[in-house]
């Protein structure tokens, strides 16, 4: 079974992000970061999901990150599912914040349950076979909306998302080119899956 590590953003400055992560959310082992400049615009493809256990939560994280410097895509509230918000870090990833819960059980943490990698995808069907075929197996499926993988015990879970609707959930534009200045850092070999995110072998960038 195929687990993920971290995941390794590419940055225009690397000790920036570093202290935004570690600031906003805590994370250092999970979120990797290096130097690049590869050209990019617009929607990245991606986004990064921190999943808690109630509204408080979601507001503590979202107060930290807007204060290190993120922007507010979407303000923290309720919804059909639970209650979120979505912010854009300085480097220009994407970050959902959410519960499934819509009430509070007790004072605010900034305890992180879960962090989702969710990849947009231009043909559904097409790449929930290739990450099949690559070792990750499937553990919910909504047609061809949206496909959860099963990554074990992994720092961070897969799932993947039509591209123009992960868009609209987050609130921006789908269009976008270039780089998606994202590296998934997994225990499988080296390989570049069919809308272009790459994965690396975790061991080979454990020291970035």
């Amino acid at each position: 079974m195929t687990s993920i590590e971290s995941v390794t953003l590419e940055v225009d400055d690397p000790a920036a992000a570093r202290r935004f992560y570690s600031t906003a959310f805590g994370l250092d082992r999970q979120v990797r970061v290096r130097a690049a400049d590869a050209p990019t615009t617009g929607f990245r493809g991606f986004t990064l999901s921190l999943v808690v256990s109630q509204p408080a939560d979601v507001n503590a994280l979202v107060d930290a990150a807007v204060k290190a410097g993120a922007t507010t895509l979407k303000p923290a509230a309720k919804s059909l599912w639970g209650y979120g918000g979505v912010v854009q870090a300085p480097d220009g990833t994407i970050w959902q914040v959410a519960s499934s819960s819509k009430k509070d059980t007790g004072p605010a943490t900034r305890r992180i349950d879960e962090i989702v990698l969710l990849l947009g995808v231009a043909d559904m069907a097409g790449s929930k076979r290739f990450y099949v075929e690559h070792g990750v197996p499937v553990a919910k499926s909504f047609g061809s909306k949206y496909v959860e993988f099963d990554t074990g015990s992994g720092a961070v879970k897969l799932a993947l998302y039509k591209r123009r609707g992960l868009a609209k959930l987050v609130g921006v534009a789908p269009d976008g080119t270039g780089s998606h200045r994202l590296t998934v850092n997994g225990d499988t070999g080296p390989f570049t899956d069919p809308d272009g995110f790459a994965w690396a072998t975790a061991s080979e960038t454990a020291s970035l």
